[in-house]
């Protein structure tokens, strides 16, 4: 039986010194000058002060756009149909990559929930920074903005009390905080550059795609798409230090882009240069092992979402969504395409799979859909995201 250590006040209050000295020492770095702390009263438009318990029948999309970034909150009704919620601005600035037309940052993961903390990040790739909002129901609470130790936040990880951020300019880079109450504590020690060709064109293809943990935590994974088509697996360390290196998994030709795990807890990644959704296994070593990969038929397929047990995979070339089931051995089988509007990117479900909301950047539009028993998505509404042509980001509960 464990017996919990009991500290002596005056012990307990050295140790909450020393761990308050660590915490003031690392916002003070120049790479995180631009931390700031808000108040729902003065950073939020309409937001009630109370209690955050985590989310609950609402969609949160984020606009990125380069006047001022917004996350755009909407109430999910029992049947899917979502209404406006309210705005909350971010702090920061969205950004747009080079070549970039429907898809800004180019990445999954740019609005991330925290469900043990019930907390939402989202990067202000235009700022460098990344903002830290408490979720109650629809609602959203402006705790924190800090910097995100590199140039061009584009997607954020979370497993845990620990948060990690990847960059995607000046070659790509990594950096970890620690998650303390409702805020974000930089862990020291924790950058690691990808090593990407920094002048590599376009940008939109040539920078990272996504930040993963396994589900058990144990590895950090990115994507690199056309800067090396690989797939980067980091051993997570005691303390959340990432190994020095991490293993490359060479993937020619595949321009690796977003990352998720099917039910099974294979790693699935969306193809953009295959166009196709493939399975791996990893190894503990940190190697892959393909399982099996399977072409959706449409063109630009660059996101894939989970919805219960079946995969969604998002082509904006081809105004598409395709569905998937992933069987015990990673074997995939397409069940077919629903047509969305103009730009389709990324997509989030909710109530357990229920439904799957897609974001679609040409027009900043949300398409909602009901997913049948077999897979199947049933159209229910839409509704235009203001100021969110190109917009990346959502999160459904």
């Amino acid at each position: 039986m464990k017996v919990p250590i009991r500290l002596k006040p005056a012990a307990a209050a050295a140790a909450a010194a020393a761990a308050a000295t660590v915490v003031v020492a690392a916002l003070a770095t120049p790479a995180f000058a631009s931390t700031s702390f808000a108040s729902s009263s003065l950073s939020n438009k309409g937001a009630p002060s109370y209690g955050y318990s985590g989310g609950s029948h609402a969609v949160f999309v984020q606009t990125d756009s380069t006047s001022g970034n917004d996350v755009v909150a909407y109430h999910r009704a029992a049947d899917g149909a979502l209404s406006p919620a309210g705005s909350y601005p971010t702090g920061g600035l969205g950004g747009v990559l080079g070549g970039s037309v429907v898809d800004h940052t180019a990445s999954q993961g740019s609005l991330t929930y925290d469900p043990w903390h019930s907390l939402l990040y989202a990067v202000n790739a235009g700022s460098n920074t990344v903002s830290v909002f408490a979720v109650s129901g629809d609602h959203l609470a402006l705790r924190q903005v800090l910097g995100s130790g590199g140039t061009f936040p584009v997607s954020v990880a979370v497993h845990g009390d620990l948060v990690y951020v990847v960059n995607a300019l000046d070659g790509g880079s990594l950096q970890g905080y620690r998650v303390f109450g409702s805020f974000l504590v930089p862990l020291p020690g924790s950058s690691r550059a990808l090593g990407l060709n920094p002048d590599a064109s376009p940008q939109f293809t040539n920078t990272p795609g996504q930040v993963a943990f396994t589900p058990d935590g144990s590895r950090l994974i990115v994507t690199t798409k056309a800067n090396g088509n690989d797939i980067d697996v980091f051993d997570v360390g005691f303390g959340g230090w990432l190994s020095a290196a991490p293993v490359v998994n060479s993937e020619p030709g595949t321009v690796p882009f977003a990352i998720t795990f099917d039910s099974h807890g294979h790693l699935v990644i969306a193809e953009a240069g295959t166009d196709a959704l493939a399975t791996f296994a990893i190894s503990g070593r940190g190697t892959l092992t393909q399982l099996d990969a399977a072409g959706t038929g449409k063109a630009a397929t660059c996101w894939v979402a989970p919805a219960g047990s079946f995969l969604f995979a998002s082509s904006a070339g081809s105004a598409a969504e395709s569905g998937f089931t992933a069987a015990a051995d990673g074997q995939l089988t397409l069940l077919g395409a629903t047509a969305t509007d103009a730009g389709t990117v990324d997509a989030s479900a909710a109530a357990g799979g229920q439904f799957l909301y897609v974001q679609t950047g040409g027009a900043g539009i949300v398409d909602e859909y009901a997913v049948g028993s077999s897979g199947a998505l049933t159209e229910i509404g839409s509704v235009t995201v203001p100021d969110a042509v190109g917009g990346e980001g959502i999160v459904a509960f």
